[in-house]
């Protein structure tokens, strides 16, 4: 979760000095929350698994799995997106210091 907080914290800045479309921090804002609210509900199931077994059982281990597999695939889908929005402007940056 800290990890999560510290990349909404470096897009926003980014964001900020860069100068986004307000499209695109819509949907900066979208993958925040869908992000952050995967994280919270992997921490809830592990929890309740938790509360519910104390012994090693084998449906527990994928369900664990399965809900930070899920935290997995939306953050790189969250990173690609990203890079699709911020890499033309890192250029455009880049570009203009020349």
């Amino acid at each position: 979760m800290k990890i999560h907080c510290l990349a909404v914290i470096a897009v926003t800045v980014a964001g900020t000095f860069l100068h986004i479309k307000p499209v695109e921090w819509c949907i900066c804002l979208l993958l925040f929350g869908l992000i952050l609210s995967l994280e919270l509900v992997n921490t809830a199931l592990e929890a309740v698994v938790d509360l519910v077994t104390k012994e090693k059982k084998p449906l527990a281990k994928i369900a664990k799995d399965t809900a930070a597999g899920a935290v997995l695939v939306s953050a790189i889908a969250a990173a690609i997106i990203g890079c699709i929005i911020f890499v033309p402007y890192l250029l455009e940056l880049i570009k203009s210091k020349r």
